[in-house]
């Protein structure tokens, strides 16, 4: 049966090219994203000038296409200004929505564009039902679901909340959750929030020691998703739009996807030849292995190919010889010089894309070569014996379709160069006081002399710039421990397990004191309800201070008085809402992403009193954020194992709580916690011996993380003597601040 027009949705098409765009256009896209020039998640993509964004728009309108601007990249202190000025052309553009996942560029937008459209990211992890509440009633009109949610956890977010659903349907997928991946940035800054992850989930991993079953394998590279199957079921259940990935891909992929979703939508999907030609089409995308996401059920079986490359493209063979940057393979498949490829390094990860110049078949250049052919390739870089290639294009469509001359962006740059956009920007600016205020505050920290990090500071910190301590843990028994008397607050991590362990009778009053009970990043749809049963009756129990890990979980407490004013900071909190004392105090994880002072001020809005500032961020970052920042009180994780994946699958083919090993020599252990895959750093994370200029800078509480771990005897009282003797430990890793956040 064909869909009704007015039940069908949207198909949402990617493009990182003018040519793809076109493409997308032409093959039945209903819309069309793109990347915004610096700020999108794909910044190793080649970014688009505001001029041929401009053409596109207007060649997209006058077909009745849409055009999205996935800006969806996080926000760095300096990159205010730019940011300001691309908002304001992209508004004067109308441009149809901005997708975005910063909370500064949140507030930016809604405070001084009001014409544009905001559609919530997938990086925002919208994973159930009080989420996509939580991002309808902040103004998005928009929300794009996670890829792990099923059919059945959407059906159940569109009957609670009336706001435009987009879900992905084909393409590559991340092996942790989007919006909580870590890893990248973590080997050396190259943050995926920024659009500038270097895929370690693709990477060749070997488990520590002996094991059962595969020992080295592509162990967390993720099979492409392809839901064609699936276009109905979730047309029934209302899906605005159907999107697929792919602002990387070539004009080929996009094409022929578009093109199978267009016949999805407009034929009778069960027509059997629609399916053979979707097939078809489909077959000849040059994506990976692909299965059918997580719509069947939160555990697919066939989410992971371990035994082989996650690489898009097409097989072509493995090289056996090489002479210097010549390579000699029997090939899989067949080629063509001027042909796409990709070279794959087993042995440390690294691929490197290129054209092919050249094909020698017994000592003579030939122009193609089929199957089974013994041919010797020119490339980029000298291969090894047992590196792959890919084919990721062909020939004929990057150099015989040209189409030049539809979309002209001259027009555009001659009328964008008119408009006063400075002036615009330095009114927003001069309205923020923004280079006032960050002058103002570095007037008025107290500057402490000045040591190298890594020596000791005697007593440590002088009196009246300390620290406050946090110690986050993921269960009660450490209160039968005698915790260091520098320990303010004790972070619990609540969950099924930890509420076992809740005393039945009067609570200790050491307990009522400390506990602060924090929620994990993520809750599944069906968990919902027990969180909430769960955090009513203990805030009925006299429990007042929690921390949130998204801001779905501000839904939690709608029904309780919010302070403005956490506990210690003097005088009583002002209520936002409701009449019952004494009001709950919010307080922000590091998993909000905050980066910038203007997430910080979003925060404020929604009553969070204190937020910690992004584990990512640099030194130069930091202080220029917490100069610029408003009253939500700054903190940071100092010390822990952060999770670099938080993923939903759970392997049977994974061993958990046993080291794997990457192929640079690097160490990592997988846990499962939660309910989740988490991938740890095999070192600690630590900012111990630089706790003064955290200090200077205005950081006012650290936390000690150890929820990931299981604490011995000692553990605590050793890190508390390294504050107060700090020697800068050689396995300890200090993330990105002394880095760079790229």
């Amino acid at each position: 049966m064909i869909m009704p027009l007015d039940n069908k949705p949207e198909l949402l098409a990617p493009a990182g090219t003018i040519e793809v765009f076109e493409i997308a256009v032409e093959k039945g896209a209903d819309a069309v994203y793109v990347g915004a020039p610096d700020f999108n998640a794909r910044a190793l993509a080649k970014n688009f000038t505001m001029a041929e964004i401009g053409a596109m728009v207007d060649h997209a309108h006058k077909s009745g296409v849409k055009v999205y601007i996935a800006m969806n990249s996080l926000l760095k202190e300096a990159e205010v200004p730019h940011v300001l000025e691309t908002l304001a052309v992209l508004e004067y553009l109308q441009v149809d929505a901005l997708i975005i996942q910063d909370l500064g560029i949140y507030h930016l937008a809604r405070k001084y564009f009001p014409g544009l459209r905001l559609h919530a990211s997938t990086l925002l992890a919208a994973h159930n039902s009080l989420a996509v509440k939580q991002f309808s009633q902040m103004g998005f009109e928009r929300v794009v679901l996670a890829r792990e949610l099923t059919l059945k956890e959407i059906g159940e977010i569109h009957r609670k909340v009336a706001v435009e659903l987009e879900v992905f349907v084909h393409g590559a997928m991340c092996f942790s959750y989007s919006g909580l991946c870590l890893f990248s940035s973590f080997l050396g800054g190259k943050s995926g929030l920024r659009g500038r992850c270097v895929q370690p989930c693709r990477r060749r991993y070997t488990w520590e020691g002996s094991a059962k079953g595969l020992k080295s394998g592509y162990f967390f590279s993720m099979n492409d998703m392809s839901a064609f199957e699936t276009v109905s079921h979730l047309t029934e259940i209302g899906v605005k739009s159907l999107k697929i990935e792919g602002r990387m891909r070539s004009v080929q992929y996009v094409g022929n996807v578009v093109q199978a979703y267009r016949l999805m939508l407009d034929a009778d999907p069960s027509d059997r030849q629609v399916q053979k030609e979707v097939l078809a089409l489909l077959r000849e995308d040059m994506s990976r292995r692909s299965f059918g996401g997580y719509f069947a059920g939160p555990q697919p079986v066939d989410a992971l190919s371990p035994k082989y490359s996650g690489n898009t493209g097409i097989f072509v063979g493995k090289v056996d010889e090489h002479r210097g940057m010549e390579a000699s393979l029997t090939l899989k498949g067949e080629l063509k010089k001027g042909d796409r490829l990709r070279l794959h390094r087993e042995k440390s990860g690294e691929r490197h894309a290129f054209t092919l110049k050249s094909i020698k078949v017994k000592g003579n250049s030939v122009e193609h070569a089929g199957i089974k052919e013994r041919v010797v390739l020119e490339l980029p870089v000298s291969p090894d014996p047992g590196d792959s290639l890919f084919k990721v294009d062909v020939s004929e469509r990057r150099t015989g379709d040209s189409r030049a001359g539809k979309i002209d962006p001259a027009p555009f740059a001659r009328e964008i160069s008119k408009l006063p956009i400075r002036h615009h920007v330095d009114k927003i600016l001069g309205h923020l006081s923004y280079g006032k205020k960050v002058k103002e505050k570095e007037e008025a920290s107290p500057q402490p002399e000045k040591r190298s990090p890594g020596k000791g500071q005697g007593k440590g910190p002088r009196k009246g710039k300390r620290l406050e301590w946090w110690l986050k843990v993921d269960e009660l028994q450490i209160f039968k421990q005698a915790l260091p008397r520098e320990v303010s607050r004790v972070i619990v991590v609540l969950s099924r397990e930890t509420l076992e362990r809740i005393p039945k009778r009067k609570m200790p009053p050491v307990m009522l004191d400390k506990i602060i009970w924090a929620l994990p990043p993520i809750i599944a749809e069906e968990e919902c309800a027990f969180y909430q049963s769960t955090i009513n009756k203990l805030i009925d129990r006299g429990f007042s201070e929690w921390q949130v890990a998204h801001l779905g979980q501000l839904q939690f407490f709608s029904r309780h008085s919010i302070s403005r004013r956490a506990p210690g900071d003097g005088k009583k909190g002002k209520l936002i809402s409701g009449k019952r004392p004494p009001g709950i105090s919010l307080y922000g994880d590091y998993t909000l992403n905050a980066l910038n002072s203007f997430a910080f001020l979003t925060l404020e809005k929604f009553g969070l009193r204190k937020g910690q500032i992004s584990i990512e961020t640099d030194r130069k970052n930091m202080e220029a954020m917490i100069a610029g920042s408003g009253a939500v009180v700054p903190g940071m994780t100092v010390y822990g194992w952060p999770p670099l994946f938080t993923a939903r699958l759970i392997d049977r083919g994974m061993l958990y709580n046993r080291p794997f090993v990457s192929p640079k020599d690097e160490t990592f252990i997988l846990r499962k916690k939660w309910g989740l895959t988490l991938a740890l750093p095999g070192r600690q994370f630590s900012l111990l011996p630089w706790i003064d200029e955290l200090i200077t800078m205005g950081v006012r509480y650290g936390i000690l993380d150890f929820s990931t771990q299981n604490i011995r005897s000692g553990d605590i009282a050793a890190v508390f003597r390294e504050i107060n003797k700090p020697n800068k430990d050689r396995r300890a890793s200090s993330f990105n601040y002394n880095g760079t956040l790229y």
